[in-house]
């Protein structure tokens, strides 16, 4: 299995950054807190976001359209 890594610091891989895409992260900053990626050096969070940039995020089109997006969150949770 190829394995292209986003973060070296903390070995994560693109698909492991796309399955916290999937899991709802929209966000650098979400993905950071799922696992890690990001933190340290912060090299890769440039790519973490032309990654989660590639995606649907069903939050980012609540916000787009002016919806309150905490409350998603709150009946996801």
């Amino acid at each position: 299995m190829n394995r292209v890594y986003v973060c070296s610091c903390f070995g994560i891989t693109e698909q492991q950054v796309k399955k916290h895409a999937e899991n709802g992260a929209c966000t650098p900053r979400q993905v950071a807190s799922a696992c890690k990626a990001g933190t340290d050096c912060g090299s890769c969070v440039r790519r973490i976001q032309a990654i989660l940039g590639r995606g649907e995020c069903p939050r980012r089109e609540l916000a787009d359209q002016g919806k309150p997006v905490l409350s998603a969150l709150d009946e996801a949770a």
